[in-house]
């Protein structure tokens, strides 16, 4: 098959998305939709890393698909599964720890740890079994993670707590990771290893859209089933919010459910606009950005970082560049606000012409 290049701007978007949610002037002036939930509930932002990893779940089935079809030995794609975990849990690492690395403190887990574990567990299920299995394991995993989350009794707290830190993702990630969670709370972490649980069923829900866009059905079909299953999803996502709370920051099982909805619906509008009707002139900026995806947040990532440790003397007193600019060139011509949105644009804009060289160039890095 064709390279679906829908999925490579869905991509591209929410990279780019997750950039611009990272990269504020300041985070005391952040508008509500672009900052997340403080707890239940969801903003857009909340969308952005599901949706990365119900991408990675599709790319799955497009990427494997292919090997197996040539009878490319299993052996081989689990040693590319474990090679590719590996570097991008790597790479989270690096970041947490960029550029002190004090690693008696450092955070294990991360955005990039938790895409690296989505990966390996999902990859393995869909190599490991045929489309009912992966279904399987999609919804067993979200009842087992609601299970313990209502019922199990947390030691001193009792069961069915979700409050921040008082949760039993939050007891079991203390349990594993004490002194290595989340520096803004240190009790618990929103990709933590007990909420990736759920997190792999996002995986597999992409997994499953993997199969139904490769197969032989009409393309007009694929995208109404789309939108069927995801109105579904939206529906059995709400009315499940009402027992379990949607909450981006213990990855609910219901919030799962709801943001699949939303995937499957943005992906089929991105499915029928690019690849059926085939309009494609407005699709560059987010190839850029979607073509090396995980070089464009770690690199990011870095520069993030470097704006906020390297120092400029300003009145006499030592301030952090990005401060300085953000207090000298964006609040003087737009205000608080809109001057740290339109910082946050220039980061993503800079982001945008370093990977267009890489674009131009058709170097495109793979992990």
């Amino acid at each position: 098959m064709n390279r679906l290049v829908s999925l490579d701007v869905f991509r591209g978007a929410t990279i780019l998305g997750m950039i611009l949610v990272n990269n504020p002037g300041s985070w005391s002036h952040v508008y509500k939709q672009l900052g997340h939930a403080p707890w239940h509930g969801a903003t857009f932002t909340d969308v952005i890393f599901p949706f990365f990893l119900f991408i990675v779940g599709v790319a799955i089935v497009y990427a494997f698909s292919k090997k197996i079809e040539v009878n490319a030995p299993k052996k081989d794609l689990y040693m590319k599964v474990i090679r590719r975990t590996l570097i991008i849990f790597a790479l989270g690492i690096f970041l947490n720890g960029f550029p002190y690395f004090n690693f008696a403190e450092i955070r294990i887990m991360g955005v990039l740890q938790r895409i690296a574990l989505c990966y390996f567990f999902a990859s393995v299920i869909f190599l490991t079994g045929g489309i009912r299995w992966q279904a399987a394991w999609t919804v067993i995993l979200l009842f087992v993670y609601w299970g313990f989350m209502a019922l199990y009794p947390v030691p001193g707290i009792g069961a069915g707590v979700l409050e921040p830190g008082k949760n039993f993702a939050a007891w079991f990630d203390r349990f594993f990771l004490e002194g290595h969670m989340w520096a803004v709370t240190k009790t618990w972490d929103p990709e933590g290893l007990f909420s990736t649980i759920p997190a792999i069923s996002t995986t597999l829900f992409g997994v499953l859209t993997g199969h139904w866009l490769r197969s032989k059905r009409e393309p007009r079909d694929i995208v109404l089933g789309m939108l069927l299953v995801g109105n579904v999803a939206l529906l059995i996502g709400a009315v499940w919010g009402e027992y379990f709370p949607i909450n981006k920051n213990i990855w609910t099982s219901s919030y799962v459910v709801l943001m699949t909805g939303y995937a499957l619906i943005c992906l089929a509008f991105c499915y029928y606009l690019i690849d059926i009707k085939g309009y494609k002139k407005f699709t560059q900026p987010f190839l850029v950005y979607g073509m090396n995806a995980i070089t464009v947040f770690v690199l990011s990532g870095i520069f993030a970082r470097l704006l906020n440790i390297i120092n400029v003397t300003s009145a006499g007193e030592s301030v952090p560049i990005k401060a300085y600019i953000y207090n000298s060139v964006y609040i003087p011509i737009f205000g608080y606000m809109i001057g740290s949105l339109a910082f946050a644009i220039t980061f993503v804009t800079v982001m945008y012409l370093l990977m267009l060289i890489l674009y131009s160039k058709k170097i495109f890095i793979k992990i």
